[in-house]
């Protein structure tokens, strides 16, 4: 159970809603770890709230497939599988080629200098050895893409993937072997944005994608092997 799991309470939303969120973003950024146990009087106590609206949290968990629940045991958050990454990705490459091709068409001159200013900022995080904060800027880098198409429907499908997306991203950034790949493979998705071409772009953002699934599945064989 991790030691500084906290609430942000939201005077507009239910209790219920903000201990689900509290414990999905948890889940996604790797703080709760596949396979650990949930149990809902230690939560209840490191939250401050009752039971009830934690137990109400690990339902809705449970549905959207963080959580899975085992007899006997309770619930535990759900392990990361080959099928899952695999579906994700491959609904993420077809939505990023879209918005890459999008981007290059309709991207501005200052939104050229916003992806590079994006840019720098991921490669310079890449010296924090921080996952989160590398995580969050290649998340910047890849929205300021996104912003550029001008389709707000695109954007907010994009945004309603990115949390489930998150969880496979702090995989694969925890490996520091791969820094220097997606440095180079960032750099390069920029200059053919810079340059408009659409098909090196998005070929460039597939190939970017299948590295990480790629990585990711091998960290997977490799934990079963432990």
């Amino acid at each position: 159970m991790i030691k500084n799991l906290s609430m942000n309470i939201n005077e507009f939303l239910p209790l219920r809603d903000v201990v689900f969120n509290t414990l999905r973003q948890a889940i996604l950024k790797g703080e709760l770890q596949p396979g650990e146990r949930l149990m809902e009087i230690t939560l209840a106590n490191k939250l401050g709230v009752s039971r009830t609206p934690i137990r109400e949290a690990i339902r809705k968990l449970e549905l959207d497939g963080l959580v899975i629940m085992i007899p006997r045991k309770g619930a535990i958050v759900a392990e990361i599988t080959e099928k899952d990454l695999k579906d994700v990705l491959e609904v993420r490459a077809a939505l990023e080629v879209l918005a890459t091709e999008l981007a290059c068409c309709r991207m501005t001159d200052k939104g050229i200098l916003l992806l590079e200013a994006a840019l720098e900022d991921f490669e310079q995080s890449l010296h924090s050895n921080n996952v989160t904060l590398i995580a969050e800027k290649d998340v910047i880098f890849h929205d300021v893409i996104f912003n550029a198409t001008g389709n707000d429907r695109l954007v907010q499908i994009l945004n309603n993937l990115r949390e489930q997306i998150y969880r496979y991203r702090v995989e694969y950034l925890k490996d520091f072997t791969s820094h220097a790949r997606l440095k180079t493979e960032h750099r390069q998705i920029f200059e053919a944005i810079k340059k408009r071409d659409g098909k090196q772009a998005s070929d460039l953002i597939v190939e970017h994608i299948n590295n990480q699934e790629v990585n990711v599945i091998k960290k997977l064989n490799e934990e079963k092997k432990l």
